[in-house]
Parts: C-alpha cells; sequence; structure tokens
C-alpha cells in the first residue's frame, strides 16, 4: 500500500495526476497493469520532455560549413587508402569489430505484416534482408577467420517476431551464440501540456526512442559487457534497411582507427540540390547532421569551384564507433539532445472513448552523437555501391528501385568478368543476383575462376 501512496504522490507532484482518475474506472488486473507500467516511468525525463514542448522548437544555428570529406577514388588519396585498409584488415583479422544492427522497424508502410528485416529483396531468390547483412558477416568470418558478433537491436513490436525469424532460419548460418538481441526502449507520448497520454484505458501511448537509443540500449541491455568480453575495440553500425550497407568494410573502419575517432561516417553524394536527404556538415563548428528543411536554400544549391554541390553529403546511416566512445555516451558522461514530433494520434480518454489529439513523441537521432566526438571521419562512398534503402511502397527507395539497383550492379560485375547475362527486361535490367559470400566487390567477383550461374527461371544467381 505504501509503494502506490508513494507513486500517487510522485504523480501529482510531477503534473501526471489525471493518470490516477483511470484506476477506480478499472477492474483489478487492469488497474494492476497500469500501475506496473506507470511505476517504470522516468518522471524526472517527462518533466524536462514536457520543458521541451513548452519552449518550443530550437532555432537552428546560424553558421553552416561543410565537412572534410574523404573520396578514395580523388587524386592524392589512394596511399592513404591503401594504409587504412591495412590498418582495417588488422582489425578484421584480430576479431575487434563487433557488428551493430538497427531493425526496430515493421515493414508494414511496404503491405508486409512482418519485422522490416524479413521483407524479400533479392532480385532472384526473394533472400530477405536479414539474410544479406547476415551473409556479408558470414563472408566477414571466412575471409577473416574469426567470429562476428552480431547486435540487433529490435523493438517491442517485432522482438519476438524476430527472434523466431531467426531460429527459424538457424540464424541464417551464424552460430546463436554470437547474435545479440536487444530491445529499443519506449518513451510515453505527451500532450501540449505535457502530460502522458494513453493507447488504451489501462496502457500508456508509447513510441520508440529513437535509433540514438541504440547506444542507451548496448549499455542496458549487457551488450557493451559482452564487447570487452570478447575483446572488441570498435563498432560498424548500419540499418537493416540497405541491403548494400558493407559492415565488415576494412578502408571505413581503418580510417576511423586510424583517426582515432570516437565516431565516423559514411556518406553519398546527393542526387541533386532538391534530393530531401540530411546532409552532414557542421552547425556553429559542430559537426552533424542537417536537416533538408534547416539548411537554407542558398546553401543547398551552393556549389565548389569544381561544381560540385557544397553541401553534398548526404547521410546514410552507416557509422563506426569506438567502443570507448559509446561506454562514454551510454554511461552518462554524454547525452543526445531530445527531437520533438508532433503528430495527431488516436488516444484513449479515461472513459474508454476514442479521439484524435495533438500530441508529441520523443526520439534521439544516433548521428547527434558525431559532434561530441573529438575527431571523426567522414568517408564519401559510391551511392551505387552501397546504397539502396527500401522505406517506401512504390517510387525511390522502394523494393522495386533496390532490387534494380542490385541487378544493376551485378550485371556490371558479370558484364565485366565476360559472362553471359540474361535477358533484360522491360526496363533494361538484367535480373542477376551475386551471394554476399562469392563477393561483396566487383574486384572479389573477377578475382573468382570458373564461376558458372544457377540459371532459373527469374534471373542468374552466384552463390
Amino acid at each position: 500500500m505504501k509503494a502506490v501512496t508513494d507513486l500517487r504522490r510522485a504523480l501529482l507532484e510531477a503534473g501526471q495526476g489525471h493518470v490516477l482518475e483511470r484506476l477506480p474506472r478499472l477492474d483489478p488486473a487492469a488497474r494492476e497493469r497500469l500501475l506496473a507500467q506507470v511505476a517504470r516511468l522516468d518522471l524526472a525525463l517527462l518533466a524536462r520532455l514536457a520543458r521541451l514542448i513548452a519552449a518550443g522548437p530550437a532555432p537552428v544555428g546560424g553558421s553552416f560549413e561543410p565537412p572534410e570529406v574523404f573520396a578514395p577514388r580523388r587524386a592524392g588519396n589512394q596511399a592513404r587508402a591503401a594504409r587504412a585498409r591495412e590498418i582495417g584488415g588488422e582489425l578484421l583479422r584480430a576479431g575487434q569489430v563487433g557488428y551493430v544492427l538497427v531493425a526496430g522497424g515493421q515493414a508494414s508502410r511496404l503491405g508486409f505484416e512482418a519485422p522490416k528485416g524479413a521483407f524479400p529483396i533479392g532480385p532472384v531468390t526473394s533472400r530477405p534482408l536479414f539474410a544479406f547483412h547476415a551473409q556479408r558477416l558470414r563472408a566477414a568470418q571466412r575471409r577473416h577467420g574469426v567470429r562476428t558478433p552480431w547486435y540487433v537491436m529490435t523493438s517491442a513490436a517485432n522482438d519476438a517476431d524476430t527472434r523466431a525469424f531467426f531460429a527459424q532460419h538457424r540464424h541464417f548460418g551464424l552460430d546463436p551464440e554470437d547474435v545479440f538481441f536487444f530491445v529499443q526502449d519506449m518513451l510515453p507520448a505527451l500532450d501540449p501540456e505535457g502530460r502522458v497520454l494513453f493507447s488504451a484505458q489501462d496502457s500508456l501511448f508509447l513510441a520508440p526512442n529513437g535509433h540514438g537509443g541504440c547506444l542507451l540500449g548496448l549499455a542496458s541491455s549487457g551488450a557493451l559487457a559482452d564487447m570487452r568480453r570478447r575483446g572488441i575495440r570498435q563498432l560498424s553500425y548500419f540499418q537493416v534497411d540497405n541491403p548494400l550497407a558493407r559492415p565488415a568494410d576494412p578502408l571505413f573502419l581503418g580510417l576511423h582507427a586510424e583517426a582515432q575517432a570516437g565516431m565516423s561516417s559514411k556518406v553519398v553524394a546527393k542526387r541533386d540540390a532538391g534530393e530531401k536527404v540530411g546532409v552532414l556538415g557542421r552547425v556553429d563548428g559542430v559537426l552533424g547532421c542537417i536537416e533538408y528543411s534547416d539548411l537554407p536554400g542558398e546553401l543547398r544549391e551552393a556549389r565548389t569551384p569544381e561544381g560540385e554541390l557544397r553541401f553534398r553529403a548526404g547521410n546514410i546511416a552507416v557509422h563506426a564507433l569506438a567502443v570507448d566512445f559509446v561506454e562514454q555516451v551510454a554511461g552518462g558522461g554524454l547525452e543526445l539532445p531530445w527531437h520533438l514530433a508532433k503528430k495527431s494520434m488516436r488516444v484513449v480518454e479515461a472513459d474508454g472513448s476514442v479521439v484524435e489529439r495533438s500530441g508529441y513523441k520523443f526520439e534521439t537521432f544516433v548521428f547527434d552523437a558525431l559532434g561530441r566526438s573529438p575527431r571523426s571521419v567522414v568517408l564519401e562512398v559510391e551511392r551505387q555501391e552501397e546504397f539502396s534503402p527500401v522505406k517506401n511502397k512504390s517510387g525511390e527507395d522502394s523494393p522495386a528501385s533496390c532490387r534494380a539497383d542490385l541487378c544493376r550492379m551485378f550485371a556490371g560485375w558479370v558484364r565485366s568478368a565476360g559472362l553471359a547475362l540474361p535477358p533484360a527486361d522491360a526496363q533494361g535490367i538484367h535480373p542477376v543476383e551475386v551471394d554476399p559470400l562469392v563477393a561483396e566487390t566487383q574486384d572479389e567477383f573477377l578475382a573468382h575462376r570458373g564461376l558458372h550461374p544457377d540459371v532459373r527461371p527469374d534471373g542468374h544467381y552466384y552463390g
């Protein structure tokens, strides 16, 4: 009884007394469910988030500068790139790299009711996204003779289904002991007055705390402790929706380690000034990701003397992080800023009625940690080789565009090897798929001798 009394007092003091109005309306089991959920709330954090709502959007800094970008194919960069590949290769061979996959999303927007990682994306095999990434890790395992510990962040909405999908597919050939699942934290949504909202009479309206929550999740789940036990020094961070991500890239890992950076990033050149993607840059001297809407129009269009966009470093959510740096961020020494998203939400009132109300969700973004890193590397990679996300049901960044990008890349390898291509479709796309276990790059593909495709009704498969 004392615990409930203390909770009631704490709710009233925190301005959340409206929660108490629900309790008399609930049966004993529902009341216990709600009380248990409310008891886990960080009321001090909710008070801070409520103050953010009251303060309104923070002004964006006035000074914008592009970052220093390393492009390995540019003249004069080859020696540094070669040295970095050696350093990265040493890290990989020593088993000092861990892999962090952000996979908390559902594929509902794609018309597929399952975790997004289960979405079939292979243009010939229909291999799911999870399997593409797993094959790349298996390739690294084979190439370097080490284990590849994989830390997979799920969400409350898809954790059970994700674990079941991995089990159903026997962890895609990886040792289950090397696959570490952890669940993204959730935060309650607040109304404009800073009071918690409800998705049911006995349940708070909860939403994921953003991909920045991955860093805290690594600490609270025990993943960081597991990394220390394994001797992991660097992390490769990537997101589930991009099957072209190369997590075991010795160039990127080597550049990051050579610079003794806390956090580094891969970017691609923006397609054009109008492409609505965040770009890496400095705002008032601090490195981070500048949202498209925050960059003044004249800067979006600005060009270098060579004719390239000044702000061209499109963020693709691929990072390298030092374990020491993640521990610093997650241990409370550093804190990421909260971002507010105002939404129209279907919420449940105390009397059980369902209404549409304005509310706020809160997220942290992993790229905000860039500003806390004393040193950082920005590596520009080729979009057609490393970035084709699956986000929309149709159009750009859709399953169709991603499969076409995969086929174009693989067909280029096959053509360079002097091998036969299957007939092109009406859009001129040759249906070809190469298993990452066979090759991750064109050079690796060309190094194989005597390759023969598995000719299938839907195309050619090299596996």
